[in-house]
């Protein structure tokens, strides 16, 4: 008999909620306290309780065939505004793109834009480029990027790296990652 189960999590600010099927197609649901000092995480403890397993047990792993999560906790610190004081980390010369955007607005011709505030709360642009194919057309200079952090990143939280075409060729900022870190 197959005895692996399938999750499905929604993990808020304040309740966490499990759903679990196992492949017989049994259900079961948990709701926890997304914080407690009972147990480390509420959705690991979750899917615990609904495998009825003992306390200190180790997690089955081979017992699961699918977790699927999602959470209103990001959501809801975008909504109010409550996240880490973030310095972004991008491309020369496009510093401003985030602020500036796409020009969509409710009225199109409105003289008094009125936008929120960005999400980071500084910028620092790394001397690098790529091409629109992803090839390297200025090479980042690491030495030159853990100086410029070193002098501002204390100022700040978290940092967030976003360089230009980094889907095609993410080198520079996984390197970029690395220095921050």
């Amino acid at each position: 008999m197959d005895r692996r189960w399938t999750f499905w999590i929604d993990r808020g600010g304040t309740f966490t909620d499990v759903v679990g099927r196992t492949h017989d197609g049994r259900e079961a649901t948990a709701k926890l306290l997304s914080v407690s000092s009972a147990w480390a995480d509420s959705a690991v403890e979750g899917m615990r309780r609904l495998m009825d397993l003992a306390p200190g047990a180790p997690f089955p792993g081979d017992r699961v065939e699918a977790i699927r999560m999602g959470t209103t906790v990001a959501t809801n610190a975008l909504l109010e505004r409550r996240f880490a004081r973030t310095l972004l980390v991008t491309t020369r010369g496009f510093a401003d793109a985030l602020r500036i955007g796409d020009q969509a607005r409710p009225d199109l011709f409105a003289l008094d834009i009125r936008r929120p505030e960005p999400l980071f709360a500084g910028v620092l642009e790394a001397d690098e480029r790529l091409a629109a194919d992803g090839s390297v057309v200025e090479a980042l200079d690491p030495a030159a990027l853990a100086a410029r952090l070193a002098e501002v990143a204390p100022e700040y939280d978290a940092v967030a790296v976003a360089f230009l075409h980094s889907d095609l060729n993410p080198v520079h900022e996984r390197l970029a990652g690395r220095l921050a870190r």
